[in-house]
């Protein structure tokens, strides 16, 4: 039997060569071989498995004998809690799940006997290296020695995370620093941007400072999240919610983000300070202020600038605060907090002033073409006949309202039913049936009627709201935004629209941070 090693190529499988082993055919050999590769000291064996493998070890040249057979009683040794865990990683590949679980011995063999490529990617589509497996565990020692060996540490997956976004997100300060001490890129984008994104939307301003001082990039833009500093705004929150972070904990990213040269007035997806003031984070107001933050950028969607956007909800301190840093503003006549405060209530008495006057001409005209119909004889009959509709649309809406009182959503919504089917033009039906299809469960037929309402009154923002909340119940984060700010454009000073949009902005981010995960750890 030759004495030589052979080594293995590609994706981990070992390669046969030579004359044929006297057991067996070589290929017998070399698929027991790969066998016994995915199992050892991953996952436990029967004793019919275990009898086969060691009959394979003995009768071949491709591996160590004596140290394979001690490996494979190591197997059947563990414990049931490391065989529980391993489970999870069992899609991914022998090198990925030894890797991933800590398994030195098993990590080394696979690496130096037989030859197994150290960034192939897993078996389970998800893209991910041994190195990133491993960094995503928490396997210290399993990182540095594939960072011996050579791993590459800037190879990405396929949501573009690399290994220093995986120690980012679980938040492991030391293999951060030892990533960046090997020459991890902190610039590589993914589907949560860079790793200084992901740092400062989790608050870990520790690893804000690391990836700094190793000169990570604090004005990359990342398309819905915009540039770190905005992501610290857009992720703070005053009430301590899952996926947000504590004020103080932004102000401490922002601080060393400003430090370190970030720029204050990306307006991606709006400028930090706009943000700031929709969300009601006074001391992050005051710090962008204080450090320079242009208080005249107006918002993206509705064209008003903070301190409007502070006076429009009423917020007294905020409209303070902003005033000695605001140029005034041609349509506020009286330029002081108590005159732009007015200024958003009178706004606010237009705009229900001109509903009214809206109402009013409508109304006026319903007369007047039933002036006109009751003085045309052939007319008169078809007067009648749109009564009699007006009056059984009207009792059926009546009997739905009554029903959604009474939470009998399915019952309302069979009333709007009928209701639609004797007029079928009127768009308050289809949003309050849009509504109760939504509270039953059925979002695919809430977003039906809701896209029906916008049709019908497309300048109606109820009809944009009614989308909004059936595209978040299915999961459809961004068009939620869409068709919230469409309803905010149409209703600039209804504060529940604002915070609407920003929610379902947060939901979005929170969703992708969730895919991530899942990615890591579910198996197909």
């Amino acid at each position: 039997m030759a004495t030589g090693r052979r080594r293995a190529v590609g994706g981990g499988r070992p390669r046969g060569g030579g004359s044929a082993a006297a057991s067996g055919s070589m290929g017998y050999i070399s698929a027991s071989v790969n066998l016994m590769g995915a199992h050892l000291g991953m996952r436990r064996m029967n004793s019919e498995q275990s009898e086969a493998i060691k009959r394979v070890i003995e009768s071949s040249d491709v591996v160590d004998p004596d140290r394979a057979m001690r490996m494979m009683d190591n197997v059947n040794a563990s414990d049931s809690d490391s065989s529980d865990n391993n489970e999870e990683m069992e899609d991914y590949g022998p090198l990925h799940e030894a890797a991933g679980t800590g398994r030195m011995d098993t990590c080394k063999y696979l690496v130096e006997e037989l030859g197994f490529d150290i960034n192939a990617d897993a078996n389970n589509d998800s893209g991910m290296t041994p190195l990133a497996c491993a960094v995503a565990r928490g396997k210290a020692i399993a990182v540095r020695y594939l960072l011996d060996k050579g791993a590459n540490l800037n190879k990405q997956d396929s949501v573009g995370f690399s290994p220093l976004h995986y120690a980012t997100k679980k938040g492991n300060d030391g293999l951060v620093r030892l990533l960046l001490s090997k020459g991890a890129s902190p610039d590589i984008s993914s589907c949560e941007g860079t790793p200084l994104h992901v740092a400062v939307s989790d608050g870990n301003y520790g690893i804000v400072q690391s990836l700094l001082q190793h000169d990570a990039d604090p004005n990359r833009v990342f398309s819905d999240l915009g540039t770190p500093m905005t992501a610290a705004v857009l992720c703070a929150d005053v009430i301590c919610v899952a996926g947000k972070i504590s004020v103080s904990a932004a102000l401490k990213c922002m601080k060393l983000l400003h430090k370190a040269g970030a720029g204050l007035n990306c307006t991606t997806p709006d400028t930090p300070l706009v943000i700031a003031t929709s969300k009601d984070l006074t001391e992050c107001v005051q710090y962008l202020l204080e450090v320079g933050a242009d208080a005249n950028i107006p918002s993206n969607y509705n064209g008003t600038t903070p301190i409007e956007i502070a006076a429009d909800s009423g917020r007294r301190e905020l409209v303070e605060i902003l005033f000695p840093y605001t140029k005034p503003i041609q349509r506020v006549s009286n330029w002081s907090v108590d005159g732009i405060i007015t200024h958003a209530k009178s706004k606010h008495l237009k705009d229900k002033g001109k509903q009214c006057d809206k109402a009013s001409k409508v109304k006026q005209s319903d007369k007047d073409s039933k002036v006109k119909r009751k003085e045309d004889a052939s007319a008169r009959k078809s007067s009648s006949e749109e009564k009699v509709i007006q009056d059984k649309k009207a009792e059926l809406k009546s009997l739905g309202a009554k029903a959604v009182e009474e939470k009998d959503y399915a019952g309302a919504s069979k009333f709007y039913s009928e209701a639609v089917k004797v007029d079928p033009k009127d768009a308050t039906l289809y949003s309050n049936r849009s509504l109760c299809h939504l509270r039953i469960g059925e979002a695919h037929d809430a977003l039906v009627d809701a896209d029906a309402c916008i049709r019908l009154r497309p300048d109606w923002p109820k009809g944009y709201c009614r989308k909004g909340a059936a595209l978040t119940v299915l999961k459809d984060h961004k068009e939620a935004c869409d068709a919230y700010m469409a309803a905010v454009k149409l209703d600039p000073s209804n504060q529940e629209l604002h915070e609407a949009f920003w929610e379902a902005v947060a939901a979005m981010k929170a969703e992708l941070g969730a895919g991530q995960s899942g990615s890591s750890s579910d198996s197909d």
